[in-house]
């Protein structure tokens, strides 16, 4: 075998080790598992780094392949987005005494990212990671009153009798939104389940996702629903995220 397919064929079991390991890893520990040397591993991964296969985390010795950095650069943002924004969920249970949630915008449906309860009631189910649709509940709908996306994009499926499923009431639906500063869901994604939510900014006024409560529809008529919504963002307004 040449020489110059030798390298090839290591370069490609270093790279195909990356990969497969799942997690970043220090160049010693691929000497060892594959039985290179360290000179060699070095023109490897220099290489490797050099064409963009591989590149190295947080400016650390940890190797990852390119691939994985933006995964592993999306799961860090979230996590600074749930520990900075946890205390302002705080303030709004103690304000409300309802469950609090913050969702992001994720490939036109809201992403559930953080929830806070501290009530004795039942809990029906922790919605961290949920996906749900933009239209069905005020956290998306503040985010797609102060965000800048495309209503033409949302499918508007039907998941309760009050589900929006129309394009022009969701227009309309928005506009009040923009005009309130406050979203609110009427059992439109789940019967018996209402919701209320404001967008959030960071401190250079960037939207970066919403915050809201929702409880049992006994316990949040319409009424209330309005009035928590403007609490809600009054309070909300006095404290921007830094990030």
């Amino acid at each position: 075998m040449s020489t110059q397919l030798q390298s090839l064929t290591k370069g490609l079991q270093v790279y195909k080790e990356i990969i497969n390991y799942g997690k970043p890893i220090l160049a010693s520990a691929l000497c060892e598992r594959l039985d290179i040397n360290k000179s060699t591993m070095s023109r490897i991964l220099q290489t490797l780094k050099e064409e963009d296969y591989i590149t190295y985390l947080d400016n650390s010795n940890e190797i990852i392949p390119k691939s994985l950095e933006d995964k592993t650069t999306q799961k860090t943002k979230i996590q600074i987005l749930v520990e900075k924004t946890k205390p302002i969920l705080e303030n709004i249970y103690e304000l409300t005494n309802e469950c609090a949630y913050f969702g992001v915008f994720d490939d036109y449906k809201v992403l559930y990212v953080n929830q806070l309860d501290k009530s004795n009631r039942i809990k029906t189910r922790n919605s961290i990671g949920l996906q749900a649709p933009l239209h069905t509940n005020a956290l998306g709908k503040s985010i797609l009153a102060f965000g800048n996306y495309d209503l033409e994009l949302i499918k508007l499926n039907h998941y309760t009798h009050n589900t929006i499923t129309d394009i022009s009431f969701l227009e309309k639906t928005i506009d009040e939104v923009k005009e309130n500063g406050y979203s609110i869901d009427n059992s439109e994604y789940q019967d018996n389940m209402c919701c209320v939510a404001v967008p959030l900014f960071n401190h250079e006024n960037i939207l970066i996702g919403a915050v809201g409560i929702s409880g049992l529809k006994e316990r949040l008529s319409l009424e209330k629903l309005n009035f928590l919504g403007k609490e809600i963002s009054k309070l909300v307004s006095e404290q921007r995220v830094i990030c």
